[in-house]
């Protein structure tokens, strides 16, 4: 009995020992199988400084071609279309009849008026004769001669309503917009249509301080585009801004004309280069800076011992290096590699 006592207990007291030793192993097991804390690796990047630099620039410039007169034709009396004499896209020219509003009860009214202006015209001859004659009062006679003065400018007033049923072309061009159909009500002041004068184009530029005053009043200006990227067009400056906007940029109009062989249309990006070159002060970054295009530009800009993404607006290029035109300050540091590596507010390691 004390045998088999001893031996029980030695069986538990090993098994005990196989319990330990198990949960032991478990421990350490999942002590290796923990991820490793990331919180604190700083990733190694490389950095270059943004610096200013004299650069000779180009004055070339890009805009947008605007048409040379855009007019909108508004209605001025109120009722039904009665007729619409114009369709998307015809060419109509200056005093041209486009529409005319239903006044056929304006037309009566005038008809009354002048009824009313003929007798009244009458009574006033008739009082006239009779005050030779002593034969009516004055204030007889005045009171006539103002109801027919009245009346003549009620006639007037009628006349000018129902003129102003017709609704003309303020100028020529094509109908860019068609806004109302037959059999529509419009009010005064409702908008009939768009007319866009394309016989010549103007586009507008901004140039800088020291551009600007290169550039003189009929000076001809080369014009290019991307729909024709063989062929140039010339163009005459016709304003100079006498005052600089709040970002202290001129600005410049430019006016071309339009040319039947090659024609342009009206938002068409063109480029304006003024043959000119000055020396200006640039902010420039290398071009592996950038972390996606020209376009939709960012950098990660070096703070306190992090990546910091910032948004930027870039310029052209110089070899190697871009132009910041806003976004940087001149002595930050931006990263040029170990990019792919980041997101904004990783801690890095600057290397030497």
């Amino acid at each position: 009995m004390k045998q088999k006592l001893i031996v029980t207990l030695v069986c538990i007291g090993i098994t005990g020992m196989i319990v330990l030793k198990l949960f032991s192993n478990k421990r350490k097991i999942n002590e290796k199988n923990q991820p490793v804390s990331v919180e604190n690796i700083r990733i190694p990047v490389t950095v270059a400084t943004a610096t200013d630099s004299i650069q000779q620039v180009s004055i070339l410039k890009t805009g947008i071609l605007a048409p040379f007169k855009e007019a909108k034709v508004l209605s001025v009396s109120s009722g039904n279309v009665q007729h619409l004499r114009f369709s998307l896209g015809d060419n109509v020219r200056q005093g041209q009849t486009l529409a005319v509003i239903d006044s056929r009860l304006l037309q009566l009214d005038l008809q009354k008026s002048a009824s009313n202006v003929a007798r009244l015209r009458s009574d006033l001859l008739t009082y006239s004769e009779l005050l030779t004659g002593n034969a009516a009062t004055r204030e007889k006679v005045d009171e006539i001669r103002q109801n027919y003065n009245d009346a003549v400018n009620q006639s007037s007033q009628l006349e000018r309503q129902i003129a102003d049923a017709s609704i003309k072309a303020p100028t020529s061009g094509i109908i860019g917009v068609k806004s109302v159909e037959e059999g529509m009500y419009v009010s005064a002041g409702t908008e009939i249509a768009t007319i866009v004068n394309l016989s010549q184009l103007k586009v507008q530029v901004n140039l800088t301080e020291t551009e600007v005053y290169q550039v003189a009043l009929g000076e001809k200006i080369r014009l290019t585009t991307d729909v024709y990227p063989d062929k140039s067009f010339s163009g005459t400056v016709t304003f100079i801004s006498p005052q600089a906007n709040q970002a202290y940029n001129y600005l410049v109009e430019i006016t071309a004309g339009n040319d039947k062989d090659a024609p342009l249309r009206s938002g068409t990006s063109v480029y304006a280069d003024f043959s000119r070159k000055t020396s200006q002060k640039i902010l420039l970054i290398p071009r592996e800076a950038l972390n996606a295009s020209t376009q939709d530009a960012s950098v990660y800009v070096v703070k306190d011992g992090k990546a910091v993404l910032r948004k930027i607006k870039a310029g052209n290029e110089y070899g190697s290096y871009i132009q910041v035109i806003d976004g940087l300050q001149p002595g930050e540091q931006v990263i040029t590699s170990g990019q792919i590596n980041l997101k904004d507010g990783s801690l890095i390691n600057v290397s030497k």
